[in-house]
């Protein structure tokens, strides 16, 4: 076994896997394993930078440099001098001491950044003793990523915490891990570690134990090195890593028990608190695979050594803070991060130059093939599509411009009048579409290549005709024949003699012969006998193809011409801006006294011909030529011979501010003959279309001595200036009058019209200038006919022309050879354009040769990166071996590439290895396996693959392969598959089955999809119980749908809701029904929580059976609303079946509308009575009951009254009460008349007589009321309905006389006097007695029932009345 140890910054260094190549940046890998095979971790770590495509960014501590960005919610000793203890020296005499964080010292948060101060001691953050809920808070201040943390503690570690993440700033937070050292009890169903994968939110319990007391450490890392990662590029792993924020919560406090170290007053007192001496937060920049490094964002914190900064340094073409687009015009492709093996670099757009920007689109690339998605935004320079490679309308491409040249659209040169569409033209040139570049479409009577001439025959070009133009209307009688009858613009015929009209219709009545210079008319026909290639009446017109002749067509180039002193140093010829002023290619520079010698043109007539010289001086000063012209032969005509000698010398001053010279005199020169210039010059020079042989025109026919009509053409022509203008180089075409003569005098040095002979290559059409002849030339295209190159130009071909583009650099000239294009390269250079170093070399112009360890002889022309590695190296220099082979190629090392044995060699059939490497120690070949093996060697198979791949030849033997467990098996299990026969084993995702295809029993649905099984999330409450398994809370639901088996009455997939019309889920019979009361509920659907019914108005109760609160009575028959006064009622709901409210002290009555009885006043405001009311209530109370008794007994008596055997009684009962009536209305003295009640009182007690007929009375069913016979009189307007004189007048139906508020007043004072009286009734009967003294009118004619009746009624009226 082999340890690796790597150093993850806090100078304590922890063992840590080595990361497999291609599966996690280095930073990802820093995971602790305890025991790591070596052959078994073939690869090393990369250094940070880019290597394999993926560039990885150094890590390093987010801490340092952020010492802003830390915060603590709890300091010790901030507000003061705070006392502390250290539990591990209790036994030291000296053991606790004070923690003051004011000003820059004490245990503020920045401590964990260093391990020690500026003085060398060791330093730590301390929270305040006693506080368990403590956080520590990074806030970052963009994205990162984060690899793991590290805290070690100067305390006991945290018996409980937890770490969260924010990727947005701080406003969302995720849990990224939990500790405890019991995980049930402080975060109760949180599982424990590990979980099945790193997204998992579990528990761990390692790092929360009390021991040790000091130094103990607490490691998170993002990526379980206990889990396995498929692919740590994908979206769910990269979110995981980014952090904007990260927060550590310390949540309980380890404690030893001890009771008595509360007394400081804190609750665990000073010995327990949260000190840490370091923080470690591993993490780098965010850069998605594309930067190596990082600089410091705007807005960071001020850099320090060791700090990672957060904005990257973006690569493979790649921008932004965090490398997350591509730049512009590099959207070919859609943006990916880089991974290992493929950088995933962002494409060029190729806009041709003529975009500064581009954007993907998805839709162009799918329908690409997944190739190209780049799209040109905003296409410059006239060009449209895509790629900007077309020409807009109106606008066509030049073949002789480079695609990306700003000039390769050019605009249509076209007459809108006579071009189709308005003046388009051929965008392009396409041959099998029969397309020429810029090449106009002409309507039907209309051509020339901008389309602005009417064919022969027609006349009128305008944009209104259809056809452009319209046809001729001639009278070919009296039309000159011809290929154009009439005028193009006017449309004027051309007549013949004599002949007039616009239509050449009619004769003319007189006419007149003009020759027009020494043509001669046919005087039948009216016609002048043309020339060859001349046509018209008056011989005046050209013939199509056909120019005449310039008079200074003879001419002979000065760079063409021979130099006398060839040894002498010749000077670049420098090409400039050209013009119609000068022909030729160029200039010819001669020096001071140097010499030219050239051969002068050939001339068409034997006659003397003026010599020109044409220059252009380069200084203000004179200049002088002597030239000397000799012929090669003796004369062979007339004319010459006769002028002798045959050589002539001239000399001749060259003024600079003239441009032409003429020598003194002529020169005989004649056709066929040789003659050769030659030139000898002063001061420096510079000719351009040097030598130029002007005729002689006096010794024309029609112009010489004699002719008829000479003297008058002369002066025409001397008039017109023609001969001057020929002797200068031409600014212009010639004057219209020039041009006649010219043509004239062309015709007869030359026999008539002269053939253009354009070259159809190198002209743009076979019409030449009608002087001088003249082609149209293609670009770069020179000479009269079009037919050769101009300087510095190459490939004379149907596109003109090419620029050689020599480099200034590798090039000693800028001219090239005209028909290939290769320039004159320096010693070293190579290249058409000398642009090259040579083969073997790169880094033009200054060329190097190539680096490549003799394993390769070419190398990138720019970069120097080898190409084409031989011997199996690779690399920029062929400095390693490639993949499948192990060495060192490196020159001079002695060594070489051999092939891995992996078991077997690359190519045999059994490597199954990526790459290998030598043990430096024990010089073992250590294989990097190719994915589905494993071994030393790569001889078997890997977990999560099975086959028999070792040793060759085996029988039997397969190579390694998959396990076909769809999916759900952890491939990085070396049991979860059978490596031999690959039957799965250990089925993850909640699936089983040979194959892991179906869902185990409590899960449904697909197993074949990515975690396609969930769990059956079955209601317990609403499912069958016999589906369920007690105490787990797992019911098993349908395999393929997930619906759960439901109780009676309950519905839903997870069976979590009643049925209508039911309630109370979870009930022992499923869900009860709502049974709302048909007529009182508004529906017989209920609530199924509670299960209240809708009620109507006035009823209530769960089924609406019962009466509403506030309303009374038989819910069967009726509800009705309780009518409590709101003042006097404790509430406004009353008795739900007799309506009787709950009254406030001193309130009464039904309705709570009345004073109690004991008080005084009217309601509500209603006062107590005095306190010697309790003992006249007292015995008004068995007053009342009395009264109650005689009551009775009257009802009886008025029964009785019906019974015939019973009259004698009552008519001897009347006589008693007469005569107790004439008591009543006597009026004697009160003495008397109360003896005589009281006796009368008592034989009616002792009347057992009355007694027993008022027994058999009160015993007799059938009873019945005695009517009143009396009405009461009108009360008086505004009296009190409740006051003792009304209710007397009620209760005996009598009118109180005046004066009768004194009696009553006198009544209650007898009343109060009688309260100390044993019996009731003898006070009672003289007061009444005495009230009714006052009615002297009342009783006359009255039976004594009714008197007794009243006074009876009387009584209990006044009773309820007192009680009131």
């Amino acid at each position: 076994s082999l340890f690796l140890w790597v150093d993850l910054g806090r100078g304590q260094p922890i063992p840590s896997v080595l990361r497999l190549p291609g599966v996690l940046p280095p930073f990802w890998s820093s995971v602790q394993i305890t025991y790591v095979c070596a052959h078994e971790v073939p690869d090393l770590l990369p250094r940070p930078g880019c290597s394999g495509g993926s560039c990885y960014p150094p890590t390093g501590n987010l801490v340092v440099g952020r010492s802003q960005s830390l915060h603590a919610s709890s300091t010790c000793g901030l507000s003061g001098p705070e006392p502390y203890c250290i539990v591990s020296h209790l036994q030291d005499s000296e053991k606790c001491f004070f923690c003051d964080s004011r000003g820059q010292g004490g245990h503020r948060i920045n401590n964990v950044i260093s391990l020690s101060g500026p003085d060398g001691e060791r330093t730590w953050w301390q929270a305040e003793s006693g506080v368990e809920n403590v956080s520590i808070q990074l806030d970052l201040e963009g994205e990162f990523y984060f690899t793991h943390l590290i805290m070690t503690f100067k305390t006991f570690r945290p018996a409980g915490l937890l770490i969260e993440r924010s990727a947005d700033g701080g406003h969302s937070w995720r849990v990224y891990r939990y500790y405890a050292h019991n995980c049930s009890g402080l975060f109760p169903g949180v599982p424990l570690t590990p979980g099945r994968k790193v997204s998992d939110l579990v528990c761990d319990q390692r790092y929360s134990n009390i021991e040790p007391s000091s130094q103990g450490e607490v490691i998170f890392k993002v990526l379980d090195p206990a889990i396995p990662v498929a692919d740590p590029y994908s979206p769910e792993i990269q979110e995981l890593l980014r952090v904007t924020n990260l927060r550590v919560n310390f949540s309980k406090l380890h404690t030893l028990g001890d009771g008595p170290l509360g007394a400081w007053g804190h609750r665990h007192g000073p010995h327990y608190y949260y000190a840490l001496y370091e923080l470690v937060v591993r993490g780098s920049c965010l850069c998605h695979g594309h930067a190596s490094e990082c600089a410091p964002a705007p807005g960071a914190p001020p850099s320090v050594d060791g700090m990672v900064h957060g904005l990257c340094v973006c690569q493979h073409r790649t921008t932004g803070p965090h490398c997350e687009r591509c730049q512009d015009l590099h959207h070919d492709q859609p943006w990916h991060p880089a991974e290992p093996g493929n950088p995933h670099a962002c494409q060029k757009c190729e806009c041709h130059q003529h975009a500064r920007s581009c954007h993907f689109d998805m839709a162009v690339f799918v329908a690409s093939g997944n190739v190209s998605g780049g799209v040109c935004d905003a296409c410059q320079h006239h060009t449209a599509g895509r790629h900007c490679e077309i020409c807009r309308p109106f606008y066509h491409r030049d073949p002789r411009e480079d695609p990306r040249s700003p000039y390769t659209c050019k605009s249509c040169d076209c007459d809108p009048s006579g071009t189709l569409d308005g003046g388009l033209c051929d965008t392009h040139t396409d041959e099998v579409l029969g397309l020429l570049s810029g090449q106009c479409r002409c309507k039907a009577h209309v051509w020339g290549p901008r389309c602005d001439t009417c064919r022969p025959g027609y006349y009128g070009l305008s944009p209104a005709l259809p056809e452009g133009c319209l046809s001729c209307r001639c009278d070919p009688r009296g039309t000159v024949p011809g290929d154009t009858p009439c005028d193009p613009i006017s449309g004027d015929c051309y007549c013949k003699r004599f002949v007039t009209g616009q239509n050449c219709h009619q004769c003319l009545v007189s006419s007149y012969l003009d020759l027009r210079l020494f043509f001669h008319p046919d005087p039948g026909e009216g016609l002048c006998p043309c020339r060859p290639h001349l046509q018209g009446r008056n011989c005046l017109e050209l013939q199509s193809g056909y120019f005449c002749a310039a008079l200074d067509q003879a001419i002979a180039e000065a760079e063409l011409g021979q130099r006398l002193k060839p040894s002498d140093p010749r000077l670049p010829v420098n090409r400039g801006p050209h013009t119609s002023s000068w022909t030729g290619s160029g200039f010819a520079r001669i020096e001071d006294r140097a010499g030219l010698m050239l051969q002068a043109p050939s001339v068409p007539r034997a006659m003397e011909y003026d010599i020109v010289l044409r220059y252009e001086a380069q200084a203000p000063e004179d200049w002088e030529a002597l030239v000397s012209v000799r012929a090669y032969s003796l004369p062979s005509s007339t004319r010459c011979a006769n002028v002798l000698p045959s050589e002539q010398l001239y000399q001749v001053a060259l003024p600079p501010r003239h441009r032409a010279v003429v020598l003194s005199r002529p020169f005989c020169f004649e056709p066929g003959t040789r003659y050769m210039v030659t030139l000898r010059l002063r001061r420096v020079t510079s000719t351009r279309g040097l030598l130029v042989l002007l005729p002689r025109v006096e010794e024309l026919p029609g112009l010489r001595r004699g002719d008829p009509g000479a003297s008058g053409r002369l002066r025409e022509l001397g008039q017109t200036q023609c001969l001057e203008a020929a002797r200068t180089p031409p600014l212009g075409p010639p004057s219209e009058s020039c041009a006649r003569l010219v043509c004239s005098i062309s015709a007869l040095l030359y026999g008539g019209g002269l053939a253009c002979e354009c070259d159809p290559q190198g002209s743009l059409s076979s019409e030449c200038a009608r002087v001088g002849g003249q082609c149209p030339c293609r670009p770069h295209v020179i000479g009269q006919r079009c037919d050769q190159c101009e300087l510095q130009t190459y490939g004379f071909g149907p596109a003109g022309c090419s620029e050689c583009r020599c480099s200034p650099e590798g090039s000693t000239s800028l001219a090239c050879d005209p028909i290939s294009g290769q320039c004159l390269c320096k010693p070293g250079i190579t290249g058409r354009r000398c642009d090259q170093c040579l083969p073997g070399q790169w880094g033009f112009p200054h060329c190097q040769p190539c680096e490549c360890n003799g394993h390769a002889e070419q190398c990138h022309p720019h970069t120097g990166v080898c190409w084409a590695c031989g011997d199996a190296t690779t690399g920029r220099h062929c400095e390693r071996c490639q993949d499948g082979y192990y060495g060192d190629p490196v020159l001079g090392s002695g060594q070489q590439c051999r092939p891995c044995p992996c078991p077997g060699f690359l190519g045999s059939g059994n490597y199954h290895g990526t790459s290998c490497q030598a043990d430096g120690g024990s010089e073992r070949i250590l294989c990097v396996c190719a994915p589905g093996y494993a071994g030393p060697r790569c001889d078997r198979c890997s977990a999560g693959y099975f086959g028999r791949p070792w040793p060759e030849g085996v029988v039997g033997g397969a190579p390694c392969r998959p396990c076909q467990c769809n999916n759900n098996i952890d491939p990085s299990d070396p049991m979860a598959c059978d490596p031999h026969s690959g039957h799965c084993q250990r089925c993850l995702h909640h699936t089983h089955g040979p194959h892991c295809s179906h869902c185990q029993p409590g899960y449904y649905g697909n197993a074949l999809r990515p975690r396609g099984c969930r769990r059956c999330s079955c209601d317990l409450q609403g499912t069958v119980p016999a589906r369920c398994l007690p105490g787990s809370g797992i019911c098993f639901c349908d395999r393929l749908s997930g619906y759960c088996p439901c109780r009676p009455h309950v519905l839903g997939r997870l069976c979590d809701r009643c049925a209508p019309q039911f309630w109370n889920l979870g009930g022992p019979r499923g869900c009860e029904p709502c049974a709302c009361h048909a007529q009182h509920s508004l529906q017989l659907t209920c609530h199924p929580v509670t299960g209240q019914c809708p009620c109507q108005e006035g009823f209530g109760g769960r089924t609406c059976s019962q009466c509403q609160e506030g309303y009374w009575g038989d819910p069967e028959k009726e509800c009705r609303a309780c009518a409590c006064d709101p003042q006097g009622s404790v509430s406004l709901h009353c008795h739900p079946r007799t309506g009787a409210c709950s009254c406030l002290n001193g309130i009464s009555g039904p309705q709570c509308k009345a004073c109690v009885r004991g008080s005084q006043g009217s309601f509500p405001h209603c006062r107590p009575c005095p306190t010697c009311f309790s003992h006249w209530d007292s015995r008004l109370s068995r007053l009342q009951q009395r009264l109650a008794t005689l009551a009775q007994g009257r009802d009886a008596l008025s029964e009785a009254a019906t019974d015939r055997s019973s009259g004698g009684r009552l008519l001897s009962l009347e006589a008693a009460l007469g005569h107790v009536q004439g008591v009543l209305v006597s009026t004697s003295p009160l003495v008397g008349p109360l003896q005589q009640l009281s006796k009368q009182r008592d034989g009616l007690r002792s009347n057992e007589m009355f007694v027993k007929c008022l027994t058999q009375c009160l015993a007799h069913s059938r009873c019945f009321k005695m009517p009143v016979l009396f009405s009461p009189s009108s009360p008086k307007e505004g009296a009190d309905p409740e006051s003792v004189e009304l209710v007397a007048q009620r209760v005996l139906k009598i009118p109180l006389p005046q004066g009768g508020q004194r009696a009553i007043e006198q009544l209650l004072e007898e009343i109060q006097d009688a309260l100390q009286l044993p019996d009731s009734m003898d006070w009672a009967l003289p007061s009444a007695q005495d009230l009714l003294r006052q009615s002297v009118e009342y009783g006359a004619g009255r039976e004594p029932r009714d008197y007794l009746f009243s006074l009876s009624h009387f009584t209990e009226k006044k009773t309820k009345a007192w009680n009131g």
